[in-house]
């Protein structure tokens, strides 16, 4: 017991100090020094209203900011600024009008959610340019219009002022980004590593494997979401200007992470039929150990990175892996002769052999991290840029926004609708001199999915709830200008740097945050708060979201068909440049290349679909869709990337115990059989359901299985084409229901959805 809440304290403060030494906390540092920093400047020059307004536009100014390769990061923080900082001076001109700024504020909510069609980087400037109204509703009335000219000038100057430091810190901090980036992509890995490993479990160690694997399932999707999202980030970063041998090794570290996705795939080929044979229990404690350990050694190693140390080496662990392979040789050699399938002893071995792949890219990784090693860059040195996000802003997101069904902007015109609905009420509430903050609550609580929105509702209540208790009590102190400034700048560290992390944490800080900054732009004109009429304004603005979620819904089942299609295309297209002959030769060739950019696509469009089946989670069960197929189809994917990836590493690792002559027929029959299965499903709705045109085997007839460790492998090959276009057919299938059911509406009662694991 005293053991256990040992460990459980380390864990916590393991936990905490990665958040304290992670990209989220420095970036939201940086963003409080530069808020500190120009305030108080514009504050010694220009006074105290001039500091309330220029904090405003470093407000303004600062949501797009996240840590973001140095080329392009101008660009990303432009248009906030340009965008709010003239519809801060429209709302400053119409204060007195409140139905001319209602005419205002609902086109021009729509027109800033439509950015969100831009992805990640439009959000940012769809929340700036509406804190840029919000803010200036904030104020009191100007004067006249050279009062409002005035507070625009002060808030332009904050919002210049701080494009040019983010762009500047950002170039300071590039190499620590780079660092935290490669530590928190390891971080995952780790804990993707810690999941594979709980299912080196016999069966008889559980009562129920059902229900135990069903959770386990959702959460090795979700985690390999989590690692493909985390690994473009962190390719934006780390593959930009690789001229420094410190950058280099980064960048080498990035590539064999990617292979060790590979390996963690394969390592789950054969597991299930060797938890069905209690005898191999020993053995699947023993290689459980082992997993658990190199994901500790990964966790050390991003640890050691994030903490500025020189991490350790790693210990190689290919000696004890050897001797469970040689623990099991003698038993694999009595089952020699040829049979139909192979034997668990057989399986054990490969087993072994597929997690020693495993440890020695866990080993280089420490080599890299060093400077032990060198890294072979070949590759990313010559096309980095296809690895990489855009950085400029195209018109043709905005340009294919308009169909009725596309969601950025239904998500637009349901926010538009909800802020004038919020805008309405505010005016008509008793106390109505803070109206804004309905608003607010608005913008920040309404995502685009109903899953987001009720996270963030909830979020949004209990975090808002705690910040106005702390700004209440802040404020009755009375405190000084210094002191308020303080205070904003650590409110704005914790709610820009925790937004990802926690947003109630963020809904404290940017309570807290608005309340000062509320009261600095009157000037101390209305330094009472009452916390009651906050409570309430912040109830009504996230019941008005959750309500307007329901306005023009875009349901996941409508946009599923075309994830379902793009999955598949992405698949059938790594398969055959997958089992193209051209990968035998030459690993910096152009088909290695073509290889990698579809692996990429291939685990992003599975991203994606897993992403949108966890958001219809929370949907009404009238409009969800089929859940059950959904992780079916998943599964089924993960697993024929894990036999391509076994297939993969037999051509480019084992090639000299292959026969070639042998290999060339069944590995174009496999790629011509998985297109048809899965290129054509991609582009139809479901008829392939009866079209099983899968051969029986790949080979002219049965082949025997012998020890792959001493004799030809091309059996083993053989064997892993074989599941691969069983495995296509089952998604054909899995696509066609699904999209069948999302055509028709219907429900549907599948069976329990595949394990991982289990094409064996």
């Amino acid at each position: 017991m005293i053991e256990g809440a040992r460990r459980t304290a380390s864990q916590r403060t393991r936990a905490a100090l990665r958040l304290l030494l992670g990209t989220d906390l420095a970036c939201g540092l940086s963003v409080a020094l530069g808020l500190f920093l120009i305030s108080g400047g514009v504050h010694l020059w220009l006074g105290a209203a001039a500091a309330a307004s220029a904090a405003t536009g470093v407000i303004i100014a600062s949501p797009p900011d996240r840590p973001w390769p140095r080329r392009g990061k101008l660009r990303q923080l432009l248009p906030a600024p340009l965008l709010g900082v003239p519809l801060f001076f429209a709302v400053q001109l119409l204060h007195h009008a409140p139905w001319r700024l209602g005419l205002l504020l609902v086109p021009a909510t729509f027109l800033a959610f439509l950015a969100m069609a831009w992805g990640k980087r439009g959000i940012g400037i769809a929340i700036a340019v509406m804190l840029a109204m919000v803010f200036s509703m904030a104020t009191p009335a100007p004067a006249d219009w050279h009062e409002a000219l005035q507070r625009s000038w002060h808030a332009a100057l904050g919002a210049a002022l701080y494009v040019v430091y983010a762009t500047l810190m950002n170039l300071a901090l590039n190499a620590r980004y780079r660092v935290q980036a490669m530590a928190e992509l390891l971080l995952a890995l780790a804990a993707l590593m810690r999941t594979e490993a709980r299912q080196f479990t016999a069966r008889d160690e559980s009562s129920d494997v059902r229900e135990v694997a069903r959770p386990l399932l959702g959460l090795l999707l979700r985690q390999q979401a989590a690692l493909a999202d985390q690994q473009q980030a962190t390719r934006d970063l780390v593959f930009e200007s690789l001229r420094t041998p410190r950058r280099q090794r980064l960048a080498g570290m990035l590539l064999t992470v990617l292979e060790m996705r590979d390996h963690l795939l394969a390592s789950e080929l054969d597991l299930e039929t060797l938890r069905s044979h209690p005898r191999q229990a020993p053995v699947l404690a023993a290689l459980r150990e082992l997993f658990e350990a190199m994901a500790q050694d990964v966790e050390d190693l991003a640890d050691a990175m994030l903490a500025f140390r020189t991490p350790a080496p790693i210990p190689d662990r290919r000696a004890q892996l050897g001797a469970i392979r040689a623990g099991h040789a003698e038993e694999t050699h009595e089952a020699a002769a040829p049979t139909a399938g192979p034997s668990p002893a057989m399986l054990a071995r490969g087993l072994a052999n597929r997690l020693g792949h495993l440890n020695d890219e866990t080993v280089r990784l420490a080599a890299l991290a060093r400077g032990d090693a060198a890294p072979d860059l070949a590759i990313v040195r010559a096309h980095w840029r296809l690895f990489v996000s855009p950085t400029d802003w195209s018109l043709a997101p905005f340009l294919a926004l308009w169909r009725w069904d596309a969601p950025p902007l239904r998500h637009a015109i349901r926010a538009a609708l909800a802020l004038g609905a919020g805008y309405l009420v505010a005016l008509a509430m008793p106390w109505g001199s803070h109206d804004y903050w309905i608003l607010l609550t608005i913008v920040v609580v309404l995502r685009g999915s109903l899953a987001q929105t009720l996270e963030r509702r909830n979020q949004r209540v209990a975090g808002t709830l705690a910040g106005c208790v702390l700004a209440v009590a802040l404020l009755a102190s009375h405190p000084g200008a210094g002191e308020l400034l303080l205070v904003m700048s650590f409110a704005q560290a914790i709610a820009h740097g925790m937004a990802v992390r926690n947003y109630t944490v963020t809904a404290v800080g940017a309570t807290v945050l608005g309340l000062v900054q509320a009261h600095m732009l009157f000037a101390g004109a209305s330094p009472t708060f009452a916390l009651f009429e906050r409570i309430g304004d912040t109830l009504i603005g996230a019941g008005l979201a959750w309500a307007f979620c329901y306005v023009l819904p875009s349901w996941e089942r409508t946009q599923l068909p075309a994830l379902v299609r793009r999955t598949l295309a992405a698949q059938s297209r790594h398969a055959r440049l997958a089992l193209a002959l051209g990968q035998q030769h030459a690993v910096d060739s152009r088909p290695e290349l073509d290889w990698r950019l579809a692996r990429r696509e291939a685990f992003d469009a599975l991203s994606a679909l897993v992403q949108a089946t966890q958001r219809a989670l929370s949907e009404p069960r009238a409009v969800q869709p089929p859940l059950e197929y959904l992780q079916r189809l998943q599964a089924h994917c993960y697993q024929l990337l894990a036999q391509l990836s076994a297939v993969k590493s037999m051509l480019l690792l084992r090639q000299d115990r292959l026969q070639r002559e042998a290999i060339e027929g069944p590995l174009a029959r496999a790629a011509t059989h998985i297109e048809a299965a899965i290129g054509s499903a991609a582009q139809q709705t479901g008829q392939a359901l009866q079209d099983d045109t899968a051969p029986a085997s790949l080979a002219a007839g049965p082949v025997p299985l012998l020890d792959p460790f001493d004799n030809d492998i091309t059996p083993w090959l053989l064997r892993r084409l074989d599941l691969a276009v069983g495995l296509a057919g089952q998604l054909r299938d899995d696509a066609a229901r699904i999209l069948q059911h999302t055509a028709s509406g219907l429900p549907d009662s599948p069976s329990p959805p595949a394990r991982p694991g289990a094409a064996a």
